[in-house]
């Protein structure tokens, strides 16, 4: 619509035509509209002319034309919004039938048998599985089934609001809050697909080591930890920082990250490698532009009882050192903290969290087994003794992943090819798009080499 907006002084008459949205304005709540003329004047000038705006369109006019183009935009929304919905109801009966949810709960029935079985604990590796398996055939039916409950609900509200007489916008609301979540569940759905290593659903511990680059490099070190931990808050996972070796200026020389939640280490193997950052060093007078790099390792946070691997004591070389900070007395003065080596490949890790220097061992020990059970997956070993030794170097040329913040802004991973320039969001744990696009990647690779 066009208003026609009147403005006259004590000398002259000037008038101007503006465009403006009528759901800008409304007549019960801006007294414009029920008050026609507005004096304004000054009072800090004495040759300031009076002033009176008078709007040309009648009130009872407007109220009409504002209800009108009001419906004519919710049918608009109305009909976007439908054809959303039948696109994601498309979408879930695709992946529902795909994923073969009567095959699951012939599954689920199969399972159930044998879990209520009473020789089931006579074998306890095989008692654990079975119960493991289990619970994830009743997490992926119930995952099915609520997006075949929440499609259900979303086609009922577009079906009422065709019925109605006028649109509900209440009701579009919270179809368009249904879409967004069940969309975004879909996502996620899709990506568990592409996990399929044996410890992929198992959480994560992540361990990074500042690298080249100095002061720097530690202050990169403790930005990718407080990356980590605010993707791991926005998945709704628990994250404990067992380690931290901290700089002598800034940052950290070296910190171990645990991440609980299920699928954590197959979203985190990803990150795995060295990562490069660019930018205006802050512990530099002259502003330069300085390049630093972190190592960054990853693996499964497995429970001692599926650690049933043996490792001969003589391929282990075992110090004490003292752990140093909180803990009081104990841990200054007495050498509590534990750092494991495997000789033939030259695997280490330290474990400095708990009081006792037998906890830390056994929770050492445990990392070494985990941390070896997964480069012998890497290499396809079958046992121990047949892996080669997997550090990753964080220096020039071993990068998977650049940040850049000066002189523009971007991130881009070398392996997939996925780039964003949003670098504030990305340190700010969005992650998702590059965890995503490297298992596709892997994904892709995995097809091209068995094909």
């Amino acid at each position: 619509m066009n208003g026609v907006l009147q403005i006259y002084c004590s000398s002259s008459l000037l008038k101007t035509s503006i465009k403006m949205p009528i759901l800008a304005f409304n007549s019960t709540n801006f007294s414009i509209f029920q008050k026609p003329t507005y004096l304004f004047s000054s009072s800090m000038s004495s040759n300031f002319p009076t002033l009176s705006v008078r709007f040309a369109v009648p009130d009872s006019q407007l109220s009409t034309e504002v209800t009108s183009e009001t419906s004519e935009w919710a049918m608009q929304d109305f009909y976007t919004l439908r054809k959303e919905v039948e696109n994601t109801s498309k979408r879930a009966e695709e992946i529902v039938a795909s994923a073969g949810l009567q095959h699951l709960e012939d599954e689920l029935a199969v399972l159930e048998s044998k879990a209520a079985d009473s020789t089931l604990w006579d074998d306890r590796a095989q008692a654990q599985a079975t119960l493991s398996a289990l619970t994830d055939v009743k997490e992926r039916i119930k995952l099915l089934k609520d997006f075949q409950n929440q499609v259900e609900e979303v086609e009922t509200i577009v079906n009422l609001t065709e019925e109605m007489d006028s649109i509900d916008t209440s009701f579009l609301q919270e179809a368009v809050s249904i879409v967004k979540g069940l969309n975004k569940a879909l996502d996620q759905f899709e990506l568990t697909q592409l996990l399929s290593g044996p410890y992929d659903k198992e959480g994560a511990v992540i361990s990074i080591t500042a690298g080249a680059g100095g002061t720097d490099a530690q202050d990169w070190a403790d930005m990718l930890l407080r990356m980590y931990m605010r993707w791991a808050e926005k998945q709704k996972y628990k994250t404990r920082v067992v380690d931290k070796s901290l700089g002598e200026e800034a940052g950290i020389k070296s910190a171990t990250l645990e991440v609980e939640g299920r699928y954590a280490y197959g979203y985190l193997s990803g990150e795995k490698g060295t990562h490069r950052i660019v930018r205006q060093s802050p512990f530099n007078s002259k502003g330069l532009r300085q390049t630093s790099f972190c190592g960054v390792e990853v693996m499964p946070l497995l429970p001692e009882e599926s650690l049933n691997v043996e490792i001969p004591e003589e391929d282990l070389d075992i110090s004490f050192t003292r752990a140093g900070g909180k803990g009081g007395q104990n841990v200054n003065k007495v050498e509590t903290a534990v750092r494991i080596t495997h000789i033939p490949t030259g695997v280490a890790v330290r474990c400095s969290e708990e009081r006792s220097q037998i906890q830390n061992k056994v929770k050492a020990l445990n990392r070494l087994k985990a941390k070896l059970l997964v480069i012998a997956e890497e290499q396809r070993a079958s046992e121990i003794k047949q892996i080669r030794g997997d550090s990753v170097k964080a220096e020039w040329g071993q990068q998977i992943r650049n940040y850049v913040f000066h002189p523009y802004k971007l991130v881009k991973d070398v392996r997939s090819g996925y780039e964003t320039s949003d670098i504030t969001s990305v340190m700010d744990g969005e992650l998702d798009p590059f965890v995503k696009s490297f298992l596709k990647h892997k994904y892709s690779q995995m097809l091209a080499t068995s094909g």
